[in-house]
């Protein structure tokens, strides 16, 4: 961006600058060094606006380049996350099942002993 702006500050400076001499060191009459002036004033205008026009395509091209990738690059990261939630909440699922069937086991295993402590006091207090 810095460099376009530059070529249009060097555009300037050498229009100024060629004007300027030209009418120092014209041979022709005033007439005809304003005419020529005139002209050249307008091809100047004529290609300072095509350079502004060039830059300003550049400049809108770039930035829907810019915003497609930011928006590709923004939608596979929404998907790696989706699928990192998801490899989670099923891992969890997973480990939750592992949990209930441990629980599960050890109430089992809680149960018996109590039916077995119960049926021991039971005789023992019957005798």
């Amino acid at each position: 961006m810095a460099k376009d702006s530059n070529t249009i500050i060097g555009i300037l400076a050498g229009t100024a600058i060629g004007a300027t001499l030209g009418i120092l060191f014209a041979p022709d009459k005033g007439s005809k060094t304003r005419k020529r002036i005139a002209d050249e004033a307008a091809l100047q205008k004529e290609r300072l606006a095509s350079t502004a026009g060039d830059i300003k395509d550049r400049v809108v091209t770039e930035a829907e380049l810019m915003k497609d990738k930011v928006a590709s690059t923004v939608g596979a990261k929404k998907q790696t996350l989706d699928e990192q939630l998801d490899h989670l909440v099923t891992d969890a699922s997973y480990k939750a099942d592992d949990v209930i069937s441990k629980l599960e086991l050890k109430l089992k295993q809680l149960k018996e002993k109590n039916k077995k402590y119960h049926n021991g006091a039971g005789t023992k207090a019957t005798s």
